[in-house]
Formats: C-alpha cells, sequence, structure tokens
C-alpha cells in the first residue's frame, strides 16, 4: 500500500517506532532500507510543529543529493503547512542561514552547513543549538570520531554537560548501526552504545510486534556471487612492472619492496614522497611520485581496462610536460623512460585478447538483467570516481549492451579531486533526476549514491570489485527496492574483495545481535553507561582542541618559511600568512607575486561564495608546479594556498602537511581595512 501525502498515513511498525518520539524523547530509528524511516521521520517533524510552540526543525543528511531528495519526496507535503526551506552547497541562502532559519520553521540541509553556522562569527550565518527544537539526523550511524554530524553534537553535548536547557530533540534515523570495526560482541556492543552516548539516545527504536510483515513484505534483493577468473596473461601490466623496476634501479634503494600493485607498495612510496620533499631530494620525491603513478595505473589494470590505465599515465606525463619546467635530470630521465615505452603501452594496451576477465562477468550480469527485463534499472558501485567513468566508457563502446537499450551515467562526488573532474551539484541532481523518471537505467557510482538515495524501480546492483565494511554492503544493496531484484558481488575467484564480502555478511549478524543487547540492557545500566560515555567524549575533545591550540603555538611564524615542494625555492614566511573565514590561507606579502606565475583564464566553480570569487590558478614560476589559485576578497586579489603543495620548514626540521589545521604556528585572521590601508588602497577604495 503506497499511502497518501496529505493524510500522511503510517504502517503499523512506523507507529510502533516513533512512539517515543512522539512523547519528546532522544531515539534512533532502526529499520531496514526501504522500509520508510523518513517518512516515520516526516510525520514526527509534523506533530511536533504543531503541537509545540516556537517549535523549529533542522533535517541534517550527509549527502547533498538527499537534500533536494527529501524536500521533494516525503518532506513535500510538509509545505502546505509550514514554511520550508532546503540548503546545500550550491545554495546562496547559506549566506544568510541564521535569517533563513529565522523565516521558516523546517529546514533541510547538509550537516555541514549546520556545523559553519554554528562556529561563523558573521551574524548573518550564526546560529545556536537552541535555535532548533528538533533535530533529525539522516543516516545517523556517521555520528561518531571527526564526522561533522559528531561534530554537532559534541556541541551539543558540551552544552548539556554545563546543564543548558532548551536543547532540540533528538532523532537518528539509520538502516545499519555497523559494528565499528570490532569482531566481538562485546566490541560492537560497545560500538552501539558509544554512537547512542553522542547522539544522546535514550532507546534505539526498531519493530517487535511487527517484524514478521517487514521480513515478508519489505523487498530485499537476492545476494548472488559473479566471480571472474584471473588473467591467464598480462603483458600490459608485466611491462608497466618492467618501467617500475627500471626506475627502482635508477632510484637505488635496496629496501623498496618490489610488490608493486600492492597497498605495501604504495604506502612505501607514500612515506618515500613524504622523504624527499623534507630532505630536499628532489631525484627520491620525483621518483616516488612517478612510481605512484605506475602503481595507480597497475590498480586501474586490475579494475577496468588497459587503454584506461594506459591514458591515466599518458594524461599525467603530458601534464608533466605541459605544466612544468623539468630542471631536474631526473624529471628529464622518468619522462624519457615513458617517452620510450609509450608505442609499446599502447599497443599492448589495445589488444583485446588481454582484455580484463571482470569486464566480461560484467558484461554477462547485464545482459542477462536488461535482456530478460526491458524496464530494469542498476546501479553498479566502484571504488573511484577514475574506475567509474572507466566503466561508462566501456560501455559506450561496447555494441552488445548498448544494443539492449542500456542508457548510462557517472554519479560522483561532488567534492574536489586532483585526477578526475568532479560533479556539480546540479549535475548530480540532474542524473539522479533522470534516473528515477527512467531517462537513464544504469549509473555508475561511487558511494555516493550508497546511502539514502531513493528509486523504487532499481532492481540490480553489482557491487564491482568492492572492499568496504558491513555499512557500505547493506546500504548499497538496498539501493535495489524493486521485487525479484538482485545484488551482485563480482570481483575475483578467491579474491580479498570476496574474502571481505563474507566477512560482512558475518558483522551484520554481529550489529544485529549487538544492538538486540543494547536494547535488552536495564535502564539503570544503559543510563549510567550513557553518562560515563558522554563525559568522556566531551573530556576527549576538549583535549584535542587543546593539543590543537599548543601545535599552532609551537613555532614563531617569522621563523617559519614554505618552499615549492617540487623546486625547493624558499618563497614566504609564516607571518606572510593570513587565514579568511578560518578556513582561506592567503599571502598577503606584495612581493609574493614575483614568486608565482596565472593561468589565462580564471578557475570555474560552480557555486557563489558571499564575498569572494576565484581568480586564476597559480603555480610556482621557476618550475610549474601547481600551488593554489588567487581569490578576489571584498575586491582585494589574493593569491590562496594549498598546504600540500609546499614544504614547511621550522627551527625543528622540514615537514610536509596535508591540511593547514595540522601547521605548528599561527596564522592571524586577515583584516581587510589594514590591507587596504598598508598597500594604499583604502583611500582608492573609498572613492
Amino acid at each position: 500500500m503506497r499511502v497518501g501525502l496529505q493524510t500522511m498515513e503510517l504502517r503499523e511498525y512506523q507507529w510502533e517506532v516513533i512512539e517515543p518520539a512522539l512523547e519528546g524523547k532522544n531515539i534512533i530509528i532502526w529499520l531496514p532500507t526501504g522500509a520508510g524511516k523518513t517518512r516515520a521521520a516526516a510525520y514526527v517533524c509534523k506533530r511536533h510543529l504543531e503541537s509545540r510552540a516556537k517549535s523549529k526543525v533542522a533535517v541534517l543528511v550527509n549527502m547533498v543529493p538527499l537534500v533536494d531528495q527529501h524536500i521533494k519526496n516525503e518532506f513535500s507535503f510538509l509545505k502546505n503547512r509550514f514554511n520550508i526551506e532546503a540548503i546545500s552547497g550550491d545554495s546562496i541562502q547559506k549566506m544568510i542561514f541564521s535569517d533563513v532559519v529565522k523565516k521558516n520553521n523546517l529546514i533541510i540541509c547538509t550537516a555541514k552547513i549546520l556545523q559553519n553556522a554554528l562556529d561563523s562569527q558573521d551574524e548573518d550565518v550564526h546560529v545556536e543549538l537552541t535555535d532548533f527544537s528538533l533535530l533529525v539526523i539522516d543516516e545517523c550511524h556517521h555520528t561518531h570520531k571527526e564526522t561533522t554530524y559528531n561534530k554537532i553534537m559534541q556541541h551539543y553535548l558540551e552544552h548539556k554537560l554545563k546543564g543548558q536547557k532548551n536543547l532540540p530533540q533528538i532523532l537518528g534515523l539509520t538502516a545499519s548501526l555497523g559494528t565499528g570495526g570490532a569482531s566481538s560482541l562485546e566490541g560492537a556492543q560497545d560500538h552501539i552504545l558509544q554512537i547512542c552516548a553522542n547522539l544522546d539516545t535514550e532507546k534505539i527504536m526498531s519493530s517487535e510486534k511487527y517484524k514478521f510483515y517487514l521480513d515478508t513484505r519489505i523487498p530485499q534483493p537476492k545476494k548472488q556471487y559473479d566471480l571472474s577468473d584471473p588473467r591467464l596473461r598480462d603483458p600490459f601490466g608485466q611491462q608497466l612492472k618492467m618501467i617500475m623496476t627500471e626506475i627502482c634501479t635508477y632510484l637505488d634503494l635496496p629496501s623498496l619492496s618490489t610488490d608493486f600493485g600492492s597497498q605495501t607498495f604504495e604506502q612505501q612510496v607514500v612515506d618515500l614522497l613524504k622523504e624527499g620533499a623534507k630532505e630536499f631530494c628532489q631525484k627520491i620525491r620525483v621518483c616516488a611520485l612517478h612510481l605512484r603513478k605506475y602503481n595507480d595505473a597497475l590498480l586501474i589494470n586490475d579494475t577496468v581496462r588497459m587503454i584506461d590505465a594506459f591514458n591515466a599515465l599518458d594524461e599525467f606525463y603530458k601534464l608533466e610536460n605541459a605544466m612544468k619546467v623539468l630542471h631536474h635530470p631526473a624529471e628529464r630521465h622518468l619522462v624519457e623512460i615513458f617517452g620510450r615505452n609509450r608505442a609499446e603501452l599502447l599497443a599492448l594496451a589495445e589488444d583485446k585478447s588481454y582484455e580484463n576477465p571482470k569486464l566480461e562477468k560484467l558484461q554477462q550480469v547485464l545482459q542477462d538483467q536488461f535482456q530478460e527485463l526491458k524496464s530494469s534499472r542498476g546501479i553498479v558501485f566502484t571504488r573511484t570516481r577514475q574506475s567509474a567513468h572507466s566503466l561508462h566508457q566501456w560501455l559506450q563502446d561496447n555494441r552488445a549492451l548498448c544494443e539492449l537499450g542500456i542508457k548510462a551515467a557517472v554519479l560522483t562526488g561532488a567534492g574536489y579531486s586532483n585526477q578526475i573532474k568532479h560533479m556539480t551539484q546540479q549535475e548530480q541532481q540532474n542524473v539522479i533526476q533522470n534516473f528515477r523518471k527512467g531517462a537513464l537505467n544504469l549509473l555508475f557510482s561511487t558511494s555516493v549514491a550508497e546511502e539514502g538515495l531513493d528509486v523504487p524501480e532499481c532492481n540490480i546492483v553489482v557491487r564491482y570489485g568492492l572492499m568496504t565494511n558491513e555499512i557500505a554492503m547493506m546500504q548499497a544493496r538496498g539501493r535495489a527496492r524493486a521485487p525479484n531484484s538482485i545484488c551482485s558481488v563480482l570481483a575475483k575467484t578467491n579474491s580479498k574483495e570476496v574474502s571481505r564480502e563474507k566477512l560482512n555478511e558475518d558483522l551484520e549478524s554481529l550489529m544485529e545481535r549487538a544492538i538486540k543487547r543494547v536494547q535488552q540492557m536495564p535502564q539503570h545500566e544503559y543510563c549510567m553507561k550513557i553518562e560515563k560515555l558522554q563525559l568522556e567524549a566531551v573530556a576527549c575533545h576538549r583535549v584535542r582542541v587543546a593539543e590543537r591550540e599548543q601545535r599552532h603555538q609551537l613555532h614563531d611564524p617569522d621563523s617559519v618559511r614554505l618552499y615549492c615542494l617540487n623546486c625547493n625555492v624558499a618563497v614566504c614566511h609564516g607571518s606572510d600568512l593570513r587565514k579568511i573565514e578560518k578556513m582561506h590561507h592567503v599571502n598577503i606579502n606584495p612581493n609574493f607575486r614575483f614568486y608565482y606565475r596565472k593561468s589565462f583564464g580564471d578557475v570555474v566553480i560552480a557555486r557563489q561564495f558571499k564575498d569572494w570569487k576565484p581568480g586564476s590558478s597559480i603555480s610556482c614560476n621557476t618550475c610549474g608546479q601547481a600551488w593554489g589559485m588567487e581569490m578576489i576578497f571584498q575586491q582585494v586579489t589574493l593569491p590562496m594556498l594549498s598546504i600540500r603543495n609546499f614544504v614547511v620548514e621550522t627551527p625543528d626540521g622540514r615537514n610536509t602537511f596535508k591540511q593547514w589545521s595540522k601547521v605548528t604556528f599561527d596564522i592571524k585572521e586577515f583584516d581587510h581595512v589594514e590591507y587596504c590601508r598598508t598597500n594604499g588602497l583604502l583611500d582608492t577604495q573609498e572613492d
């Protein structure tokens, strides 16, 4: 029975699980995917807004596509009675979030927007948790460690333990709390209790009275293992390994593993990259960088087509030649090695007789599904954006599959990647909408579509060569909602992926047992454990904050120097740097402009920012190493730097960082008036 949106009817098991929430209690609703958790939550929101004066609700999601999905589906019926607004990263309304909250009864937004608003000093953006009377946290199993959800709940727990009144009611939704990496029942129970403590949960609610109905009426896909044989011969991969051996011989490091294509080798190369950067040894750093690209090519070769692996390598060397000035002999030598082997690699990559057997198996799975049922819709989950795009290209080049009427697209995350162009939020929404209405019938997706994407007609899900945890397994399986649907695990016979999938099945059972133990725990014992875990969580958070503050005071900014990662030219001091909006790091020294060159066009970012817009990308004037981009902030153009492109030298030595938050010196906030006065811009701007 499909219930009407206007009447908002619920099934019996939904009434059962929301009962404590209707009484104002903090709960987690734990129901299988497809059982209508969001609908149940929407009804709780409706009753909350109707029955409580000055009530205000925030529905938090962890994926941008879910903002649009919720406002158009389960929460749409509330629009006639309440003021509702949906806000995600692309929305200009996040710049006036405080005002949007004041004017609306219910906000649907990504958790990051709320976290930024809680931390912001801008009165147009800042809100307090007490501005809300109910927080709905979708996919609440993510409320742990340093996730955005948990940072929001750390605000909550800090206030709670200080005796703050009028904190919002918390309603968590999940199909899969997971085991937190534990393999024992005791460890899994501790993980569940920690999630409950983080969410200040009084009860985990699942259906007891109507469990038989859920088990028999909510469609669950049939699981099958589609296993491919290993490659009998892999001359392309062997050629890559021969080149890597030549580079290792040139590097002359006997301790370096030759287990090419493995995680062990990957980690060794990453460590070498850091060592080479810190020691200003360009030979080590450059060789490590190129070895990593060849290792990536081996992994791509193992996942998709040989030509995809070749193209990734070829693109890297084209960029090296186009963007960098190859000063160092090692750079020139490595470019020469690839040039010498390029033609042979391309010839091997184009030889179909050595193609990846996994692709043949995937073709068979898709043919079986789409031949039998012309109305089929499916999702193929893969690990990386690169492999999603490669699989899409493989399908477009596959006449047999195209003749079946398969209309495919790629769905990946909206975050930035150095290697593959990210999707804008609008592009994501367009793909999902076309998939829902049938204009597309197959998606090649990364994990962005694992959680919450609601397509009732989806009847085939393929987990393609994935090694994930039990939560990702359960979430991906839950995308197959149609009756008689299939969840295929496609991997090599006797592979690590198969072993991990079998383990995940055991961990799912372990999770269910652990949740039952928590649900059956005596109330007094449960409350004691939750209180203890909350006190520990707040104490640990305070220690981390103190350590972060101490770390930023370790070195005087004047004593810190930044060097180009690639050519080791000294380019600025730590005291030349400033922060804008606590996240953008710029150099305010006017002489810094002599150290970089600009691209001809501006960087295109498909979203708007309140006080700034992107300018040109910038790179080292000496070697061409990318450094970041210019930002035009309140009419002033400033170079904005990415810390990963520099070596940082302090009195204690040199280091590299992936994030600005990890540096060991303080960076002051940017003062616009002071900058304009110092650089003689104030009078000009006033005119």
